[in-house]
């Protein structure tokens, strides 16, 4: 039987490597014959590094740049050969931050992540894959634009303040001074979400109370975030209103479009191709997905829902694993056939975060087991 594991990160427990294979060994452990393949993925969120890695290759480059606060901290980035892979979590990301005490959308830049571009950029990666999940910033990606050349002026031809705060102020960009190396390289822009910038589900009032912004400060931003669009069309052209994944990462995803000419595009869709997943999946006969929470917005474009997506597509049964499934949540619309927790009833959160690797195992365990004595069942009343 040849099973296919193709998991996402478990957040704050899990890289998709480990996850993949703590899943493995629950499997072989039930079925010791099995072939098993895996195939670790990221949505452009947290973990894109390490999944990128495993079927790229290349090595990590640490650089010195600066956290979402503009405080120095040291970020990694992914080289293999001339491209180059840059999470926006590891320099810009709220992961960075000691916790929502230090969250402060009004003011988090992108700066960091736009020095780890210029980095790549001056290492001679002509080709650019930006991961947006994560962010702590809602300044739709002006620090990063600002370190990569673009002046972004106020009235007077000062330099706006960081962060999404400042936006209002914005009154010019000029573009004449953006770095050489960037013209010449492609750039490749990956949005876990599909949301617009602005609106009911934009970048300001879908996900600005997760990164810090009151009732008052999610008007502002989005009033900012408005004015920030309206410069664009009439610098450079571009009307970033209705571009899809827009909203992501704090107005990054329209950001990008506008400053790198590279509109967001579905993260678990390029990873995946570019891992080989479809003709993965066509070989397997039984697919296992998963990460750490299974909910109504795995359907929308999570590892999850796009494995089970390619299972449907080719007649595959897929089962998700999670550290938690939302009670009542039925994803077969998805191709997923199954959406198991992991953990037992009532575990608290540090001792399943303890025991993920275990817990893992002993479900994808389960799951054999079960397949097995249902094949068996079939076998026996049929004959």
């Amino acid at each position: 039987m040849n099973i296919l594991i193709a998991p996402n990160s478990f957040k704050q427990c899990l890289g998709a490597v480990a996850a993949g294979r703590a899943i493995a060994s629950g499997v072989l452990s039930a079925q010791p014959d099995a072939e098993v393949k895996i195939i670790p993925l990221a949505d452009g969120g947290d973990g894109l590094l390490e999944a990128c890695a495993f079927f790229m290759g290349g090595a990590l480059v640490w650089e010195d740049t600066c956290d979402a606060l503009a405080r120095p901290i040291r970020a990694p980035w992914l080289k293999a050969g001339t491209t180059a892979v840059i999470e926006l979590a590891q320099a810009s990301g709220l992961a960075r931050l000691k916790g929502p005490e230090e969250y402060d959308p009004l003011r988090a830049t992108t700066a960091g992540t736009g020095r780890l571009v210029a980095r790549a950029l001056e290492s001679g990666c002509r080709r650019i894959v930006i991961g947006l999940g994560g962010s702590a910033t809602l300044d739709a990606a002006c620090g990063m634009a600002a370190e990569l050349g673009f002046l972004l002026v106020d009235a007077k031809g000062q330099p706006i303040p960081p962060g999404g705060g400042g936006l209002d102020r914005l009154a010019r960009i000029d573009a004449s001074g953006v770095n050489k190396r960037l013209k010449e390289a492609g750039v490749i822009c990956l949005a876990d979400v599909r949301n617009t910038l602005l609106g009911p589900a934009g970048a300001a009032r879908m996900f600005g109370p997760q990164k810090g912004a009151s009732a008052a400060q999610v008007e502002l931003l989005e009033k900012n975030l408005a004015h920030w669009a309206a410069i664009v069309g009439k610098d450079l052209g571009l009307d970033v209103l209705n571009i899809e994944g827009g909203g992501a990462a704090g107005g990054a995803g329209a950001g990008c479009a506008a400053f790198l000419g590279a509109s967001p595009r579905s993260g678990a869709g390029w990873v995946g191709h570019a891992a080989g997943l479809e003709e993965a999946v066509r070989r397997a006969d039984l697919v296992f997905t998963g990460e750490g929470r299974i909910d109504a917005q795995t359907a929308c474009g999570k590892i999850p829902a796009y494995v089970g997506a390619l299972a449907k597509k080719h007649g595959k049964p897929a089962v998700a694993l999670g550290g938690s499934v939302e009670e009542g949540l039925d994803l077969t619309a998805s191709g997923l056939a199954a959406c198991l927790a992991i953990n037992p009833p009532g575990m608290a959160l540090e001792e399943a975060f303890r025991s993920a690797e275990k817990n893992l195992a002993s479900a994808a365990a389960r799951v054999m087991m079960d397949k097995n004595k249902s094949s068996r069942q079939k076998s026996e009343s049929g004959s």
